[in-house]
């Protein structure tokens, strides 16, 4: 049971990951289950809804449903919405009951796309994972979908990939982010997924680069170097860090090969200072503060991001055995529990880990006080 969880909460579900990637595209996405994914995603992890609406459904699965294997209301309730509501694409999501009943959701999908006439296609979650790999793969899908062959490369331009209120939810940081790139000479093109339309997103292979900004934007960095050999560059431009990010860019695009800045900045450590959570955010925050420390990554989906001074921790028990000589720790404040005594806390609530808990107090990566936030971390 060292997996499990006792004191802390778990991050937000893979399901939730989809639905907020896909939040602004204008498709519709249903989640096949009885009724929690849904009331979870609503509830804890989409502050976006204060706006504006998005077509996103639960399916109401019964349980007699379930037992006998009746996908055809599934798909009579889905064409019958679709027609209606004319979404642009058409996501199914699975939730934890009809993966162990074995639903068949890719012929699920072929149907429904056959009858509808709307692009149909299935994100395999299954509510047992967290929100990167469900968001991941949301946007790399869009991206095999949805993105043209471009005319022609922009000088300069940049597509902004994983870019979500689960990672960036205080308010007016997507386009605090926008301003850090474009102040830095560079034009933003596309920004994935937040303030940009699907019809934008299509024309993201005329981009000279792509930034992932957290481990979300990944899948879709590496689908778009796959298909028109955009280099992509991964951390989030922060800080003092920032100017490590731009000289990335720079040469990626000089060079057409990726960039790893983080691997560069940070080193293996032993002081003490630790950042707990999503580990291209984190990680960035920690190589803003110039300190040694080491980047704790509970999340999944993150192997091609960690560096020498990450370390990947499953469940409660890893985390709370890792953090055991912690003199300095940067977390989520409901981390709390498992910090040794006498640890040092220095909060940066994270939407995907303690919901609308700390609303109040979110922090706009892009704008905090890093000196003042050194000096506090080295007290």
């Amino acid at each position: 049971m060292n997996t499990s969880y006792r004191i802390i909460p778990c991050y937000t579900g893979d399901v939730s990951g989809v639905c907020s990637a896909l939040f602004e595209l204008g498709g519709m996405v249903v989640i096949h289950d009885p009724s929690g994914c849904n009331s979870t995603y609503n509830t804890h992890d989409e502050t976006r809804w204060y706006d504006h609406d998005s077509l996103i459904f639960i399916s109401g699965l019964a349980e007699i449903d379930a037992v006998f294997g009746n996908d055809q209301k599934l798909i009579d309730d889905t064409v019958d919405a679709a027609l209606n509501l004319h979404p642009k694409f058409i996501t199914l999501v699975n939730s934890p009951i009809p993966y162990l009943n074995g639903t068949d959701f890719e012929a699920i999908s072929r149907i429904i796309q056959q009858r509808t006439g709307i692009p149909t296609f299935y994100i395999p979650t299954n509510g047992m994972h967290d929100y990167v790999p469900g968001a991941g793969m949301a946007l790399a899908e869009i991206a095999k979908r949805f993105v043209a062959e471009p005319e022609e490369k922009k000088a300069d331009s940049v597509n902004l990939l994983g870019v979500t209120p689960l990672d960036f939810a205080a308010d007016g940081s997507a386009d605090a982010l926008r301003d850090t790139v474009e102040r830095a000479g560079f034009s933003v093109h596309t920004c994935w997924a937040m303030g940009d339309t699907l019809e934008t997103l299509s024309h993201s292979g005329e981009a000279s680069v792509n930034l992932a900004v957290s481990a979300i934007g990944l899948r879709t960095a590496q689908v778009l170097r796959e298909r028109f050999g955009t280099p992509y560059v991964v951390g989030t431009p922060v800080g003092a860090f920032s100017e490590t990010i731009f000289s990335a860019i720079r040469k990626a695009v000089e060079t057409g090969e990726n960039q790893f800045p983080l691997s560069e900045r940070l080193h293996p450590t032993e002081s003490g200072i630790f950042a707990i959570g999503e580990p291209v955010t984190m990680g960035s925050v920690l190589a803003a503060l110039d300190l040694p420390g080491t980047v704790l990554c509970p999340l999944e989906d993150c192997e091609a991001l960690l560096n020498p001074n990450t370390l990947s921790v499953v469940g409660e028990e890893e985390a709370e055995s890792a953090l055991k000589d912690a003199n300095v720790v940067i977390a989520d404040p409901l981390y709390r529990p498992i910090f040794p005594k006498g640890a040092k806390v220095i909060e940066l609530p994270h939407e995907a880990f303690s919901g609308r808990c700390f609303r109040k107090t979110m922090k706009d990566l892009f704008n905090i006080d890093y000196d003042a936030l050194r000096k506090e971390a080295s007290l």
